[in-house]
C-alpha cells in the first residue's frame, strides 16, 4: 500500500484556434500560388521557345485586333516566363514583396495570354485560368500569410 499511483491523464488536444487555421489555409494556398507561378514561367519559356524556333507552329486568326508576329510572340513570352518563374521562388521563400509582384505578373501574363488567343485557343485560356487562381490565392489569403524560418 506504500505505493502511490500518478495519474496518466492527459488533456485531449484542443483544435487550433481559427487565426491558426487561418495561417494554415494560406500557407498551403500561397505554396500552390508559388508553384503554380514557376509552372506558368515554364509554361511561358517553352511556348516563347516554340514560337522562336517553330515559326509555323503558331497560326494567327485573320482580322483579329492585335497582331504581332511569332518571333515577337517568343520573346515576350520568354521575358514574362523568366520574370513569372522567378516570382513564384520568390514567392515561395517567403519574401513579402513577392505577393504584390506576383499579382501584378499573373495579371500581365493573363492579358498577354488573353491577347494570344487567337494563336493558341486552348493553352492560352488555361494559363488565363492558373492565373486567375494565382491571383485569389495572393489577394484572399495574402496577408494569413506567414513565412516560416
Amino acid at each position: 500500500m506504500g505505493e502511490q499511483t500518478t495519474s496518466q491523464y492527459q488533456a485531449p488536444a484542443q483544435p487550433p484556434a481559427p487565426s491558426e487555421r487561418a495561417t494554415a489555409w494560406a500557407t498551403g494556398l500561397i505554396t500552390f500560388a508559388g508553384v503554380m507561378m514557376i509552372m506558368v514561367g515554364a509554361f511561358h519559356i517553352f511556348a516563347g521557345l516554340v514560337a522562336l524556333f517553330e515559326r509555323t507552329f503558331y497560326l494567327s486568326t485573320p482580322n483579329y485586333l492585335i497582331t504581332v508576329n511569332t518571333t515577337t510572340w517568343g520573346w515576350i513570352h520568354i521575358a514574362l516566363g523568366v520574370i513569372v518563374l522567378l516570382a513564384g521562388i520568390a514567392l515561395l521563400t517567403g519574401q513579402e514583396w513577392a505577393r504584390v509582384v506576383a499579382v501584378v505578373l499573373a495579371v500581365l501574363s493573363a492579358i498577354a495570354n488573353f491577347t494570344f488567343i487567337p494563336y493558341y485557343p486552348i493553352w492560352s485560356l488555361t494559363i488565363i485560368a492558373l492565373d486567375t487562381f494565382v491571383i485569389w490565392a495572393l489577394v484572399s489569403h495574402g496577408n494569413e500569410y506567414k513565412a516560416t524560418d
